[in-house]
């Protein structure tokens, strides 16, 4: 298994919205387009988050001017406020008693004279569960780095919806689903939920059982009114370890459903029958 080493961040989860860095200020949001933002790559060269994210962001990327950098330079720059950051972070719940570390995608604000973890963070996603392969996320990281941005256009916009857990809130949307059609693949469900037939009881949308390379070119065509399921947990299944469950669109780089649970006997690494019934609410 490739393990992330960019940097190790031990923080205290808030709720189901991921971690907090540093609560962000409506300043931060502001000050953003005034910085050259750096995507820090990752150390191993032969990284397939390295090449994804270099090509996403010469693609994607219309908020800054910027560049990538090394871990070291990270390291060197992160104090100085002329600099945003993209990049990968590990993070840990001190709370769980599992220790399980988790891979996220962080826009961070470089601030003068405060630790790494006091950096404001603008919005992070999980992405992996830290020692699972990069294989995990790395077709979907167009769709992250474009919601990354709308979500910093809305927090331009109405800064009231700052939050120590971002994520949250895109369970508003949660009722469009109605309309959007969902790629799931297979495995991502229980074992009795994997046929067409069960799964068409357990939820009321349209739905479309999927391959890791149709969900690509569904994100790469910008297909309108599709959505794909993205899913955070271990290979391996592990007591007392996270399961993130995340719907985006592959059109409008919103997210629809966003929540977790901890696995165990009874509620193993999936999407789980109690997640869809909230998904197919009218």
């Amino acid at each position: 298994m490739f393990i992330k080493s960019l940097l190790c961040l031990a923080l205290a989860a808030v709720a189901v919205g991921g971690f907090a860095q540093s609560m962000p200020a409506a300043d931060d949001y502001k000050r953003l387009a005034d910085t050259k933002t750096l995507v820090v790559l990752d150390d191993n060269v032969m990284s397939d988050f390295n090449l994804a994210i270099e090509a996403v962001m010469k693609r994607e990327w219309r908020l800054t001017k910027y560049e990538t950098i090394t871990t070291k330079e990270f390291d060197e720059k992160k104090n100085d406020p002329s600099y945003s950051f993209l990049l990968t972070t590990t993070v840990t719940y001190e709370k769980d008693k599992s220790k399980a570390r988790y891979t996220y995608l962080s826009l961070l604000m470089g601030k003068e004279k405060v630790k790494v973890t006091d950096l404001p963070d603008l919005i992070s996603v999980p992405l992996s569960y830290a020692q699972n392969s990069e294989q995990d996320y790395v077709y979907k990281i167009s769709s992250f780095v474009r919601f990354i941005q709308e979500h910093v256009d809305l927090m331009r916009r109405q800064p009231n919806l700052i939050s120590k857990t971002p994520l949250i809130y895109y369970n508003k949307n949660i009722k469009s689903l109605a309309g959007k059609t969902l790629l799931i693949v297979p495995t991502d469900l229980p074992k009795n939920l994997r046929t067409e037939a069960a799964m068409r009881k357990a939820y009321n949308n349209k739905f479309r059982f999927a391959t890791e390379a149709d969900i690509t070119a569904a994100i790469e065509r910008r297909d309108k009114d599709v959505v794909f399921f993205h899913k955070v947990g271990p290979d391996v299944a592990k007591a007392n370890t996270r399961c993130f469950k995340i719907v985006m669109g592959a059109d409008d780089n919103d997210i629809y459903y966003f929540d977790y649970h901890n696995i165990d006997k009874k509620t193993p690494n999936v999407l789980l029958p109690a997640d869809l019934k909230k998904m197919s609410k009218r």
